[in-house]
């Protein structure tokens, strides 16, 4: 009787780990996002199924190029639940990236999301960076065709190896993945980290983290 008692307790104990491993799943069909909801919860307050309709799971433009004249040559079009209402709660999204000739993506991370890249045309180079201590980079070059997956909250990038444009698509398990690029975040938050953590952190001098914190 002991022994069936601990048995039914480890089989409790590992079915409780397994069933926290997921999402919850959804109550209903859909949950498309109240436009201008004032209630705040993980997600987006549901706006009455009967007044949905088919706009509400549809978007448009992913087939539209991206303006890659920025400093870092690069530009991200999402659909997220902030673009498709029907997304909500549905924990997935998709975002359209291009790429001009030698532009990158910039380090960043995605805190509630793994991503999963496919290349439409041209050469990538693609990487993302273990935890600590390894600090450990995977890197691959990809081709028209290829695919990569980033894991969740790790530290990524993409750059443009070849001498013309780049396009890839990349799927998102979250509706909202969120980004922090990790330059910006650094250096250009509101207000400023204090120069003498920087100096610290990076192991710079106090005149080059003012200059950094003047770019962002």
């Amino acid at each position: 009787m002991a022994n069936f008692s601990l048995l039914l307790a480890v089989l409790l104990a590992l079915s409780f780990s397994l069933a926290s491993a997921v999402d919850v799943s959804t109550l209903q069909d859909f949950c498309v996002a109240l436009p201008d909801g004032q209630v705040l919860v993980n997600g987006l307050i549901c706006k009455d199924p009967k007044l949905v309709d088919e706009n509400d799971f549809f978007f448009s433009g992913l087939d539209i190029a991206g303006n890659t004249t920025n400093p870092v040559g690069s530009k991200v079009t999402s659909v997220t639940a902030t673009q498709v209402a029907g997304l909500n709660t549905l924990g997935i999204s998709i975002v359209r990236i291009d790429y001009a000739a030698w532009g990158i993506n910039p380090p960043h991370t995605h805190p509630r999301a793994t991503e999963i890249l496919t290349l439409l045309d041209g050469t990538l180079e693609v990487g993302f960076i273990t935890s600590n201590p390894e600090n450990r980079l995977i890197r691959k070059v990809l081709k028209k065709g290829d695919v990569f997956v980033f894991p969740i909250g790790l530290v990524h990038y993409q750059r443009n190896v070849g001498y013309g444009n780049a396009v890839a698509i990349a799927a998102l398990s979250s509706q909202n993945p969120g980004v922090i690029t990790i330059a910006n975040a650094v250096f250009g938050s509101t207000p400023p980290i204090p120069s003498d953590v920087l100096v610290k952190a990076f192991q710079l001098d106090k005149n080059t983290v003012d200059y950094l914190q003047s770019k962002f």
